[in-house]
């Protein structure tokens, strides 16, 4: 099994460099394909007293053009001499960036993004709802922090609950794990419940042996704080990729991501490979 087609998101306005990098090792790795892709939405309506005059709205779009621009250079200065497949999709659009990005995802087996940790209350025209994203791609989504030089698939931590979404993830995961030297699966349980965990992981194991993958397993008791003993395994045992299924559910019309989620997409000092 293998990533034949990589989708990289890049935020306009700023540099996507070290995202880029980090895309060009792992497309080198699989012998992938790389789809940079990037959008925004206009200046928004002001409704009431105030509005927005046409030069304000063309002095706008000028404007996206030029990051547009300026971040497909980087995309092609980045990769340009070391993928030789390289295509690129930007778009201004209305309606959600994370609905425009997901679409387009059908195209690739793995979309890499970074998790926004400079998006603003007040202009959210630039930056995609993680959230949404993980949500709605129907791919696998692999979310590097910010400053990330490289990435460290050597130790892998699959996190895993007895839920489809962990299922879906452990087998989108397979490439990465195929890489790893070590990988450990850990449930985080509650006392009565570790017996049965460990017999969980068991089967996992097994699964993971017959693709040829090595894997040792883990039952933590839970104190209350899943999220918080995750990270505390993962630190512990040098983990650089998290492995876990998204959770979710409409509420109002908007996805409201489960604890351990939320900290995954927040988290700035590991990769994580969230599916759902």
């Amino acid at each position: 099994m293998t990533y034949a087609t990589l989708m990289v998101h890049l935020e306009l306005g700023r540099s996507n460099a070290d995202l880029l990098s980090i895309t060009a090792d792992l497309a080198e790795r699989f012998q992938a394909s790389v789809i940079g892709i990037a959008a925004c939405q206009p200046i928004q309506y002001v409704y009431g007293d105030g509005f927005i005059s046409g030069q304000v709205m063309e002095e706008n779009r000028a404007e996206i053009e030029k990051e547009a621009d300026a971040a497909q250079a980087e995309f092609r200065s980045v990769l340009g001499g070391r993928i030789a497949d390289l295509s690129w999709r930007c778009a201004i659009t209305r309606g959600s960036i994370a609905d425009y990005i997901a679409e387009e995802a059908r195209n690739a087996d793995l979309l890499i993004t970074a998790p926004d940790q400079t998006g603003s209350l007040l202009d959210n025209t630039r930056h995609v709802s993680m959230g949404d994203l993980v949500l709605r791609a129907g791919r696998p989504v692999l979310l590097v922090p910010t400053g990330a030089k490289s990435l460290q698939p050597e130790h892998v931590l699959l996190a895993w609950k007895d839920s489809r979404e962990a299922r879906r993830a452990a087998l989108d995961a397979l490439p990465l794990l195929e890489m790893a030297s070590d990988v450990t699966v850990l449930e985080v349980a509650p006392e009565a419940e570790m017996p049965e965990a460990a017999k969980r992981l068991d089967d996992v194991v097994a699964w993971l042996k017959r693709h040829g993958i090595p894997a040792e397993p883990l039952v933590e008791r839970s104190a209350g704080n899943d999220a918080g003993t995750i990270a505390k395994v993962a630190h512990g045992r040098g983990v650089g990729i998290i492995v876990a299924g998204a959770y979710g559910h409409s509420r109002l019309r908007e996805w409201v991501l489960g604890g351990v989620t939320a900290d995954l997409l927040l988290g700035t000092n590991r990769c994580s490979l969230l599916s759902h």
